[in-house]
């Protein structure tokens, strides 16, 4: 089986691959005027457009004191255009309208989409340019790592995006197995100071958070506890199938968890290693009829499908919220966090539960692609090299040296600021210190970094220790569909025909039932066989067993 030494920094948002391509020789049709496998020599170009994604907790990137040093190393200017919402969408906008930006940044590209636009010339093949030459920190890495640059070199021979990991793992903290930090995206936590003003216990199942979602609701425990308008309880509040703040952990009760994905939404790897889309299955019309009564009694939040996670953090950090997702409790609940505990997951109405894990260890090449718009792609690749020096890729991750890095020990290893530090000095937590210098993009950080450059910091070991201890137990099987699969051409076409109208398919229907009760016999019926017979769904299953077949034999 093909293994990967690096970890995948996911962002928050599922890209909608819309256009229809047409398959040609590596280098398609490049609007730079580059002979296909020849680097472009023009340097003429020194300011550039880039468009990308961005932490919602960011100051932005024009006022990142990493960003402009190396900007002044390479010789260019930027001009940042990114967002933290409403990203995929617009997006394909752009690339649909041919207003292409020369870079796009922190997107989150699959290899599906990366080889769809490097086919039909939105991306440029990045090959030429891994050199010493115009990479020498890149092409080093990439010399002594050759599972890293076969991981970003789709099926065609071509690299369209620059490759971005993160090794961080339980492994890290002294456990026997080594689970990635994104193995399960989303914490649920509860008040726990309500249930306590309530006579309520830590609820085990679903039935019993019911009961006290009830409980906060009819008591109006915003207003009573915290002194809040009247009726401004907000029994739980999370986001619709989003990454670390949506609703799915809930589904555990009926065997599944079905986070958002980097593949196509959905799917699942069996033990077996046959593969299955989760929303055909009866545990999934299960979910959706039970959660629906929440919903409809209005325990659930009735923005939970239109607010962002800016949004959903307001409500929280106001006192509003008593259930909900993220990460970490401190960020998501500000000043109200230590009345807050982890809400474990909870067994269904038969008494089970199962989480799906996400894929963890794979290298990602969606986070940085050069598009044709771009007359010097060279002197982008300049830049962008800097960043695979450990001591930049350090400061991108975390924050600049003498804010979020602040000494070195006895063996030169610098170490991070502790949130006791950061509250005195800043105001906030280390891990909200982070979010506003944190840069999404190509990002390549080494299992090595963390005993030669910098040491893991504090909010991460108490991440992957929650994970260990707190949450894998609950993980019945930690098999889960590879995300670095590479797909041929015909069977690119297959998920190009398709892959779009069945997540929507299964995204507007998730929602509406959620919303409006449901499905009927007749409606679920009608709705297995859309996905069947409009959606392809049997095709897709038939692609992507076969990409895994192919993998597993590698």
């Amino acid at each position: 089986m093909k293994k990967s030494n690096l970890w995948k920094k996911v962002v928050s948002c599922t890209l909608v691959a819309g256009l229809a391509v047409s398959m040609t020789a590596c280098g398609g049709k490049s609007g730079n005027k580059t002979e296909p496998g020849v680097a472009n020599t023009d340097t003429s170009q020194t300011e550039f457009d880039i468009m990308g994604g961005i932490s919602a907790l960011s100051k932005g990137y024009e006022k990142n004191e990493v960003l402009t040093k190396l900007q002044e190393d390479a010789g260019i200017k930027i001009n940042w255009n990114v967002m933290s919402d409403s990203l995929g969408e617009q997006v394909n906008v752009r690339i649909a309208g041919g207003e292409l930006p020369d870079a796009f940044m922190g997107v989150g590209f699959s290899n599906y989409d990366l080889t769809n636009y490097g086919s039909d010339g939105t991306f440029i093949d990045l090959t030429p340019y891994l050199t010493e030459e115009y990479m020498p920190n890149l092409s080093k890495i990439l010399d002594e790592n050759p599972d890293i640059k076969s991981a970003i070199t789709m099926s065609d021979g071509c690299i369209y995006g620059l490759p971005a990991g993160e090794k961080m793992g339980t492994a890290g903290i002294g456990a026997e197995n080594d689970y990635s930090i994104y193995t399960i995206p989303q914490f649920s936590m509860i008040n726990k100071a309500w249930l306590d003003d309530l006579g309520l216990k830590v609820p085990t199942t679903l039935d019993e958070l019911h009961e006290a979602l009830v409980a906060f609701k009819e008591n109006d425990m915003s207003a009573k506890y915290y002194g809040n308008d009247a009726g401004s309880t907000i029994p739980m509040s999370t986001g619709f199938d989003q990454w670390c703040w949506g609703q799915n952990i809930f589904y555990a009760g009926f065997g599944f968890t079905n986070w958002p994905n980097d593949v196509i939404n959905d799917l699942v790897l069996n033990e077996d290693g046959k593969v299955e889309f989760v929303c055909a299955s009866d545990n999934y019309r299960d979910a959706l009829t039970y959660f629906h009564d929440w919903y409809q009694e209005g325990l659930m939040d009735q923005e939970m499908f239109s607010q962002s996670d800016t949004q959903l953090i307001s409500k929280c950090s106001q006192g509003y919220v008593g259930v909900s997702t993220w990460w970490y409790i401190e960020e998501l609940m500000g000043d109200y966090a230590d009345d807050y505990v982890f809400l474990p997951i909870l067994d269904g109405p038969d008494g089970t539960h199962n989480v799906t894990v996400r894929t963890g260890g794979a290298t990602n090449s969606g986070n940085l692609s050069i598009t044709s718009a771009c007359e010097s792609p060279a002197n982008l690749l300049k830049f962008f090299d800097q960043w695979y020096a450990p001591e930049t890729v350090m400061q991108l991750q975390y924050g600049p040296i003498g804010t979020y890095f602040t000494e070195q020990d006895e063996n030169g290893v610098w170490k991070s600021i502790t949130d006791e530090e950061a509250k005195e000095k800043y105001g906030k937590s280390a891990g909200e210190l982070k979010g506003e210098f944190e840069v999404y993009g190509p990002k390549l950080i080494l299992s090595d970094y963390y005993s030669t450059t910098f040491k893991m910091e504090d909010r991460a070991i108490e991440r992957l220790t929650d994970l260990n201890e707190f949450w894998m137990p609950y993980v019945n099987s930690a098999v889960t569909y590879p995300v670095d699969c590479v797909y041929t051409e015909e069977e690119l076409d297959t998920i190009d025909m398709y892959k779009t109208d069945f997540e929507n398919t299964v995204a507007e229907q998730e929602g509406l039932w959620l919303k409006e009760g449901g499905p009927t016999d007749e409606e679920w019926e009608s709705y297995v066989t859309k996905l069947r017979e409009t959606c392809g769904m049997d095709e897709l299953l038939e692609v992507y067993q076969a990409a895994y077949d192919r993998y597993i034999e590698e």
